[in-house]
């Protein structure tokens, strides 16, 4: 019966019986010791086959009892014996011969895996560089809308900011922002000044400080008193000049309320039919004060056309000013003051002549001073016409209390005169 032990060497084939051997099976020389091993087997299987003969024989011969015709005569026992045990030998020398004769079996092929595939490294592709965006089509700019006086390139295309001199010590502007009460203590209907008792009139003039200064905390504010010295009037008088100058004791009475108050003080020409130059000179003991300056008033300077004050407008050309200036420019330099600030009052186009032909002087600051009356629109529109588009180095604007009220119209606020371009630095109250 065939032995079904796997071999330890070989896995898969099998061990036969000596009749299996001498089959057409194949083995392999791996197996010789197995085959070994049988032939020793095999040849203790034929002493013992042949002991046990020989004991049958020798039994035989000492037992009698047993009949004679079981057993083989030893005469032809030992032969049989002998031939046996050489079939025996010859069929497992055989055996091991056909096993010394099978073929070493063809090495398994040696099976090898695939070379594995020669990965190129991973080709490293830069992200593609961003694209940039097309430029973004700036959106429009939102058009501001600016009332007439407000737009700052209008100012620009005119020439604004004006190239300046360089200010002198103590200068006021544009350091600081004038704020003044025009008038006379003399009249009521003239401004601010007179129209209110002193303590009353110093305290809304310190009222509309506050006012400003909270509209543009950048600019400190200077307070001041803005005094009508000479008054133009309807008739000759005794001068024929159609002026009056006010009596030195007023305008040392508000001097001093000006000193009181810490404000800074204007005198202001009204010339009738009478020379700037000649009037002027006569103010020379109060501007030669530091803190005292001038304004002159072109619509009630009518030597030229000898019409009556207020019948029609009068006029001052550039050559009337720089009279004006290099006269305080003169006092400046006698009398070692800070620069001086004139004010040119104008509300029309003929106010001013030659405005371009205006010198401008280290030691005077010369604002040209909007005062025309009316609704906010027709003020912005004479500040445009007739300030913006003819530069020369400061401006002014003027509130008026009561005209500028009369037809239902409320008072332009700090705020929105601060809109116009260029910003005003001398403001009046009257």
């Amino acid at each position: 019966m065939a032995n079904s032990s796997k071999n330890p060497y070989n896995q898969g084939l099998v061990y036969t019986s000596a009749a299996g051997m001498l089959s057409n099976q194949k083995l392999s020389k791996v197996d010789i010791p197995a085959y070994a091993s049988l032939l020793i087997l095999s040849g203790c299987c034929v002493i013992a086959v042949h002991r046990n003969l020989l004991f049958m024989v020798n039994y035989r011969n000492r037992n009698a009892t047993v009949p004679q015709e079981f057993f083989v005569k030893p005469a032809t026992c030992r032969p049989l014996i002998h031939v046996v045990s050489a079939l025996v030998l010859l069929l497992s020398l055989q055996a091991c011969d056909r096993a010394e004769k099978v073929p070493e079996p063809a090495p398994a092929p040696t099976i090898t895996a695939p070379p594995a595939p020669v990965v190129p490294p991973p080709v490293i592709v830069p992200p593609p560089s961003p694209v940039a965006a097309p430029a973004a089509t700036p959106a429009p700019a939102v058009k501001i809308k600016y009332f007439a006086g407000e737009d700052p390139e209008y100012a620009r295309s005119f020439g604004w900011p004006v190239p300046d001199v360089e200010p002198l010590p103590g200068a006021i502007l544009p350091a600081k922002r004038i704020v003044a009460y025009y008038g006379n203590p003399l009249s009521k209907r003239m401004g601010a000044l007179g129209e209110f008792a002193k303590d009353d009139m110093l305290r809304r003039l310190n009222d509309e400080v506050l006012r400003w200064e909270e509209a543009d905390p950048s600019k400190p504010v200077q307070p001041a008193l803005h005094l009508i010295a000479v008054v133009a009037q309807p008739e000759p008088g005794k001068a024929g000049k159609y002026r009056m100058v006010m009596p030195d004791e007023v305008v040392n009475r508000v001097y001093g309320w000006a000193k009181e108050a810490g404000a800074i003080m204007f005198i202001d020409i009204q010339t009738g039919h009478d020379d700037i130059r000649v009037i002027l000179p006569r103010f020379e003991w109060l501007l030669k004060n530091p803190d005292v300056h001038l304004g002159i008033d072109p619509e009630f300077n009518l030597i030229a056309s000898k019409v009556v004050p207020g019948k029609k407008v009068g006029t001052y050309d550039a050559a009337d000013i720089n009279y004006v200036t290099d006269y305080l420019a003169g006092l400046v330099k006698t009398y070692n003051l800070p620069p001086k600030v004139l004010t040119v009052h104008r509300f029309t186009r003929r106010g001013v002549s030659n405005a371009d032909k205006i010198v401008l002087r280290p030691e005077v600051q010369i604002v040209m001073h909007m005062d025309g009356w009316g609704a906010p629109w027709l003020k912005r529109d004479t500040y445009k016409d007739y300030i913006v588009q003819e530069p020369v180095q400061f401006t002014g604007f003027k509130l008026f209390y009561h005209n500028d009220t009369k037809k239902g119209d409320a008072l332009m606020t700090p705020q929105e005169v601060l809109r116009l371009h260029p910003q005003p630095v001398y403001i009046q109250y009257q």
